[in-house]
């Protein structure tokens, strides 16, 4: 873990909150000046614990309202099958993320698509860039609960 005093904790926290707010209103929430706080801000994306700042979006407001976790058991363990895997999925604006996993599948992505028929679409479209052993996938029926702001005081220093 990168070397965090409890300033750079708070101010991690206050733009996980919302990276909107003014340097000026993060500065006084954790307790520094406006240039000092903006200089450990620099700091942070620099180290790259900033990755980026974005608007959260509601993807049932946008026509994405059908989530999908699709667990991928691969042909083969070879790089060149995660290489070929990699650039299918990277070129599928629908798979919002993607885990390599430890246990019975080999991957995990989560999709969000408009429904069931770009989903069929979208299952072909996957099956046909890479050759796969097994394919399931698991329908969100409901978003129970979701989070940007890590954990970060539970972190051990």
């Amino acid at each position: 873990m990168a070397d965090l005093d409890l300033i750079d904790r708070k101010i991690i926290t206050e733009l996980m909150r919302d990276a909107t707010q003014p340097v000026a209103a993060i500065a006084d929430r954790v307790g520094l000046s406006q240039t000092p706080c903006w200089k450990r801000i620099q700091r942070l994306q620099e180290t790259g614990i900033i990755t980026a700042r974005v608007a959260m979006v509601d993807p049932r407001r946008i026509g994405l309202g059908l989530t999908v976790f699709v667990g991928i058991e691969a042909a083969n363990h070879s790089a060149e099958w995660r290489e070929s895997f990699a650039r299918a999925v990277d070129a599928m604006p629908e798979v919002m993320d993607v885990y390599r996993m430890a246990g019975e599948m080999d991957y995990l992505l989560r999709v969000a698509i408009a429904d069931m028929s770009r989903f069929d679409a979208f299952y072909r479209r996957l099956t046909d860039a890479v050759l796969i052993k097994n394919v399931t996938s698991h329908f969100a029926m409901e978003h129970i609960k979701a989070r940007t702001v890590y954990p970060i005081d539970t972190v051990s220093r």
